[in-house]
């Protein structure tokens, strides 16, 4: 008997079909939802190892394509230089209103999803990270977890390189989440402590961690990866999602 299975949807949008990667666990029952955003490499091998991992611990999953008006559906960026930069240009080329806007339909896709309890998260890393604490402030959302979020303390995102992520963070009805590796020069000791200190500005409910990793430690390919690390601070999350999403 399978204990997940996996497929695509594609939901509109005002910029054309987003596709989302749909992991559900084996099984009857509702259980919690969790948006997963991915890197600018969009889904690749990692990406759906962890998306797997998390819906057999009885998530449904739902991890969209960031690019979805740029790249054909299906499209995945290379972990090589030319993935880096095309994944780099489109994250500073979509506009933070079609970041929104796709956060607002996966909402919808899965509170009213026939396997879903209506509870929803959101969970990222890398870009995904910052596109996971942004989704925090939609009002429908219970959660927010954050892995090495890129661009939150430089307020870069999307098109112009100005947003408003970190200034929005009183607005969160729900609590956040946050992973970083003190070797990871995108997220340098600056950057974190201007992070910490606008929650802490706006009371915010979070947590927060940091371990001795590099930038993308979770991904398990390539040099940076930390197994140990990687089991350890999943685990975290895991206990998070669990606190937020499964309390009666």
């Amino acid at each position: 008997m399978s204990t997940l299975s996996a497929s695509t949807v594609d939901l509109p949008t005002s910029r054309g079909p987003m596709r989302v990667h749909l992991f559900a666990p084996g099984g009857a029952g509702r259980v919690p939802a969790v948006i997963f955003y991915s890197e600018i490499f969009q889904v690749t091998g990692p990406i759906r190892r962890t998306a797997q991992s998390l819906c057999g611990e009885g998530y449904l999953v739902a991890v969209p394509e960031v690019y979805h008006e740029f790249e054909a559906p299906g499209s995945v960026l290379g972990y090589d230089t030319a993935g880096a930069e095309r994944g780099n240009a489109l994250k500073y080329t979509k506009e933070l209103a079609s970041y929104d806007e796709d956060t607002d339909v996966l909402v919808r896709f899965l509170t009213g999803h026939p396997q879903g309890n209506g509870r929803v998260a959101s969970f990222g890393v890398c870009l995904g990270g910052h596109l996971a604490t942004r989704a925090g402030l939609h009002r429908k959302l219970a959660a927010s977890a954050a892995f090495y979020p890129t661009d939150l303390h430089t307020a870069t995102l999307g098109a112009g390189k100005r947003d408003d992520t970190l200034a929005r963070l009183g607005e969160a009805r729900s609590p956040f989440f946050f992973v970083f590796g003190r070797q990871d020069p995108h997220v340098p000791l600056e950057g974190r402590r201007r992070i910490q200190a606008r929650l802490e500005e706006v009371g915010a409910e979070y947590e927060w961690h940091e371990f001795n990793a590099q930038h993308a430690f979770l991904r398990d390919e390539g040099p940076r990866h930390d197994p140990a690390l990687e089991r350890v601070s999943l685990g975290l999350l895991l206990r998070f999602l669990a606190e937020r999403l499964r309390a009666d």
